[in-house]
């Protein structure tokens, strides 16, 4: 909408090459008070008045535009400078209301004001001084007035005296006990200071052993966070955020009143924060290599199955919600849990590490499928041992990449295992429970995989072939492996 100077004979208009501002006609402010309430109706009579149409009609009011031509300084003045010549147009109105259209009575009257004004002001502070310095004076003549009574300016001296030595001690006392007030506020508080040297309150809420990892891992995903000056939330809190909702499997409300946000703000920052992990925590999920195991294998390995061991295998499931397809209710439906699941399969090396985990597969799928299509058997070389249960009926497919399976021997339809071969079982279900503690760690310290998960973690989103289930799962194995050791080298 292109904006025209309603004022009688202007001819200003807005455009690209118009050098005038526009403004609108002041307003009638009711919500400020009564004083501004009537200063501003007035400036509108005023306005009205010094304009002269008398066609202008209250409706028209709010699209009435009057150009910076009609004001002495180009603009109109503030609200309550009243005495200032542009608190209303007084130039090139097309009448002859007003005489003088250069405003230099108006601005010197203005002026002269102003003068008076600040010459009153001066004047005022300049007797506040000289008050001031003969309260002063008074004083000073009373203190060095000689008295006949010695012993009684003694004792208001001392008393005097005493009184200060009272009050500083006081100020000393009040002033340790706010420092110490200040560091019990920010230990209660969940910042870096306030878990800042105790390792107990990180573990509880996080699962990380000491607050220097803690600050590390914040260190190493914060060149990825995005946090403005306007974000609910710092990197540290959204970290902090994330791992307890791994760790304590935290509601969003509750998360929301700890963290003072709105749940779809945990929402978010859960899942945004999650994506950063999986991204930066997939490399401590490391296959190692041969030489890397033989230099670290535990002593148990070595007495009972050399320094072959690779990787010992297992799977376990992670409950879900039931989904409302009914294709996809049988492909999660798990006969060995009776309920819907995903399925991953963790590999864990001899000292106790993850070193491979699965993508989630619907529950009902069979552990020698899972194995031999998630990518498993690509990182096989020959002469590999593997451990696992008598359910993974795998030794085929292993054999094909010139590897080899141990797990416990088949007890069915036998009244007697040989000696030689029970021997040999308890070793290899000895060393292969490993595996079993790893996934009870990780249920324990994350306790969001020991639940029953939403139906939306499954869904892939973004285009992307990787769920929220399946980065959750990256995130607790890379997070077990900051911990220390399982399995003990000697």
């Amino acid at each position: 909408m292109v904006n025209f100077c309603g004022v009688f004979g202007c001819g200003n208009r807005a455009g690209r090459d118009c050098a005038f501002s526009f403004f609108r006609l002041p307003t009638v402010r009711l919500s400020q008070g009564e004083q501004t309430h009537e200063l501003s109706d007035e400036r509108r009579r005023v306005w009205l008045s010094n304009i002269g149409r008398v066609d202008i009609k209250p409706s028209s009011y709010p699209y009435f535009r009057i150009c910076s031509l009609h004001f002495i300084n180009g603009k109109p003045s503030a609200l309550y400078d009243k005495t200032n010549p542009d608190w209303a147009p007084t130039l090139h109105l097309g009448h002859d209301k007003f005489k003088l259209t250069t405003g230099k009575e108006n601005s010197s009257r203005h002026e002269r004001i102003i003068g008076r004004t600040t010459k009153r002001k001066r004047t005022e502070a300049a007797q506040s001084l000289l008050s001031l310095q003969d309260v002063i004076v008074e004083d000073q003549s009373t203190e060095v007035e000689p008295s006949d009574d010695t012993t009684t300016k003694e004792s208001q001296t001392s008393t005097t005296g005493d009184q200060l030595v009272s009050m500083e001690e006081e100020m000393r006392r009040l002033t340790v006990e706010n420092i110490d007030l200040k560091c019990e506020l920010a230990s209660m508080k969940l910042t870096e200071e306030g878990l800042k040297g105790n390792d107990e309150k990180v573990n509880f809420m996080t699962g990380l052993p000491t607050h220097h990892i803690l600050m590390q891992l914040l260190e190493y995903i914060s060149i990825h966070q995005n946090v403005t000056p306007r974000s609910a939330l710092s990197g540290f809190q959204q970290l902090l955020l994330t791992l307890m909702k791994l760790r304590l499997n935290v509601t969003n409300v509750l998360l929301g009143f700890i963290f003072n946000i709105d749940k779809t703000t945990v929402s978010r920052t859960f899942l945004n924060t999650i994506d950063i992990l999986h991204v930066m925590l997939q490399p401590l999920i490391n296959w190692p290599g041969r030489d890397e195991l033989k230099k670290t294998m535990p002593m148990e390995f070595r007495r009972y199955l050399e320094s072959k061991v690779v990787v010992i295998i297992d799977c376990f499931e992670v409950f879900i919600d039931t989904p409302s397809n009914l294709e996809a209710r049988a492909l999660t439906w798990s006969t060995y849990k009776h309920h819907n699941t995903v399925k991953f399969l963790i590999g864990i090396t001899p000292q106790g590490t993850v070193s491979f985990i699965s993508r989630a597969w619907g529950g009902r799928v069979s552990d020698k499928f899972l194995t031999e299509h998630c990518g498993f058997l690509n990182k096989l070389l020959p002469g590999d041992v593997i451990l696992a249960d008598r359910g993974f009926d795998i030794a085929d497919s292993v054999g094909l990449m010139m590897a080899t399976i141990k797990m416990p021997a088949f007890t069915k339809g036998k009244t007697q295992m040989p000696a030689l071969e029970l021997e040999k079982s308890r070793k290899i279900a000895h060393l292969r429970i490993h595996v079993e503690r790893v996934i009870g760690l990780l249920r324990q310290k994350y306790t969001l995989l020991a639940e029953t998960l939403p139906i939306d973690y499954l869904i892939v989103k973004d285009g992307k072939d990787v769920t929220t289930v399946d980065k959750i799962a990256v995130v607790c194995c890379a997070l077990i492996n900051l911990n220390g050791p399982i399995v003990p080298s000697d």
